[in-house]
């Protein structure tokens, strides 16, 4: 056996994938969820000499697969994400965006993207600044949307209810793309629907 040096092409990419129960709101079809595991995986397959990393968020955010190679692991990683991969609910997109940054080597932040999919219905008021911080050290930021900027009641998965609030009116999940794009032109990347 030796060790052979080899040089790699390409940058490396955090996706953030939102995993929160707002997700499986089906205003598109199957639903949220669904539909943003398919992009991502398609994503996965155009990144060919690119390192993937991801990071699955809701109340919470947590690295589920360092930056690699192994595009077929990522994208298991990917097809296995639901609700229950967080136990905390919510959607803490600042949370997400600061734990892909981390990933990143903190040496050399040229070529490095994050690619942040989500509904965008954020709880988190610190996503503008992180997205600013990062485009400062070099990071560029994309978002992309997924859902209707309409809305959908929200039906508890548990109980195949329409959920309520504390007032008894109907929960209704809609796409925030008016954050999306702010955070992509201060992340100076691009929003995508």
């Amino acid at each position: 056996k030796e060790v052979e040096q080899i040089n790699r092409q390409g940058i490396d990419v955090m996706i953030a994938l939102d995993v929160s129960k707002s997700m499986l709101a089906q205003d598109i079809q199957p639903n949220r969820l669904e539909r943003a595991r398919q992009l991502t995986s398609k994503l996965i397959d155009r990144l060919s000499n690119d390192r993937v990393g991801l990071v699955l968020f809701a109340g919470r955010a947590y690295l589920q697969m360092p930056l690699t190679t192994d595009h077929g692991a990522a994208k298991m990683y990917v097809n296995t994400a639901s609700v229950n991969s967080v136990p905390t609910q919510g959607t803490v997109i600042g949370e997400a965006l600061t734990l892909c940054n981390n990933a990143f080597e903190a040496k050399q932040k040229k070529f490095k993207a994050v690619i942040l999919i989500t509904d965008g219905e954020d709880h988190d008021e610190s996503a503008i600044e992180i997205a600013k911080k990062m485009a400062e050290e070099g990071v560029m930021l994309h978002t992309i949307g997924v859902g209707s900027s309409s809305g959908i009641q929200l039906i508890d998965p548990e109980t195949n209810q329409v959920k309520r609030d504390n007032m008894g009116v109907p929960v209704v999940t809609r796409l925030n793309e008016k954050e999306l794009i702010d955070i992509a032109q201060v992340g100076k990347g691009e929003y995508q629907m």
